[in-house]
């Protein structure tokens, strides 16, 4: 049976490369499994998808009778046994793999957050002052600090490329893509080895090629 990837039916241009499911197409690229997409209502939230995501997020994944919500979750379950998992990396990889989504994203994306509140009021509400900007990007630059000193030495986060370095890749592409990374030259370069991947250039195309049918399909029911 095809795995399913669910992501959302539409999205405005401003988050368009970086909705989470990216993760999972880069993921099933690299080891080359076959997936078909499915879409699930932005606004408002269908039954359907907080019945499999409680949080009305994505993205989700139905692999025959489990449905699994979660980017990690869900990378691990994709990748486990293969080279982007392999089980006697499984400590470390896990380790890095977490400390992409719940150290280093937590932290740049209460920073991002705020930058989008000030580019777009009307989605994310007023953003606070610029001394309070300023001090999430203080803190965020801590976690960033951290991982530049790490990869000033290596190519990859845990040894071999594994999905810790999807995790991290793409958390820091929306740290770059604010600008966040001008003062690490080892995360940027980090970002240009992982980005020119085929199988990320794969994942991004068909990424990009489904907001594009999006709009083609709202194009159509309003003509």
């Amino acid at each position: 049976m095809t795995l399913t990837l669910y992501t959302l039916d539409w999205v405005p241009d401003f988050p368009r490369g970086f909705v989470r499911d990216l993760r999972v197409r880069w993921a099933l690229e690299e080891i080359g499994q076959p997936y078909e997409t499915a879409t699930v209502p932005s606004r408002p939230k269908s039954d359907a998808h907080l019945g499999m995501q409680p949080f009305g997020q994505v993205p989700i994944i139905r692999d025959g009778d489990l449905t699994l919500f979660e980017s990690g979750a869900i990378l691990q379950h994709v990748a486990r046994g293969t080279a982007l998992f392999p089980d006697d990396r499984r400590a470390e990889i896990s380790q890095w793999l977490f400390a992409a989504l719940n150290t280093v994203e937590m932290a740049t994306m209460h920073w991002q957050v705020m930058l989008l509140g000030q580019k777009f009021p009307d989605f994310f509400g007023p953003p606070p002052s610029g001394d309070v900007i300023d001090h999430a990007f203080a803190f965020a630059t801590t976690r960033l600090d951290a991982i530049e000193k790490r990869m000033a030495t290596r190519d990859w986060i845990a040894g071999d490329f594994s999905i810790a370095d999807i995790a991290m890749v793409d958390t820091l592409r929306n740290v770059a893509s604010e600008v966040g990374l001008a003062d690490h030259g080892a995360l940027s370069a980090y970002l240009d080895r992982a980005t020119a991947r085929p199988a990320f250039e794969r994942a991004m195309r068909d990424h990009m090629a489904h907001w594009q049918a999006a709009d083609a399909d709202r194009e159509t029911e309003t003509a």
